[in-house]
């Protein structure tokens, strides 16, 4: 599994680093083109799937993606 954030949605409210309960994301250091420092995933493997920053994230930006 891989967490996906697109950051053409992305507006960078850090909704899903403030509920990720395992700290899987950081601010960015670099702006976007949007002008906006998005969240990156940091530490794929302490995520364990909850989905919530998936569910609290308004603008859909966020997905889980199964990897082959």
């Amino acid at each position: 599994m891989e967490i996906v954030i697109d950051e053409n949605y992305c507006k960078g409210c850090d909704i899903c680093i403030d509920v990720c309960p395992k700290s899987v994301y950081k601010k960015s250091e670099q702006l976007n083109k949007k002008g906006i420092y998005p969240p990156r995933p940091v530490n794929n493997n302490e995520c364990v799937y909850c989905n919530l920053c998936v569910l609290q994230c308004p603008d859909q930006a966020i997905f889980i993606e199964a990897k082959e």
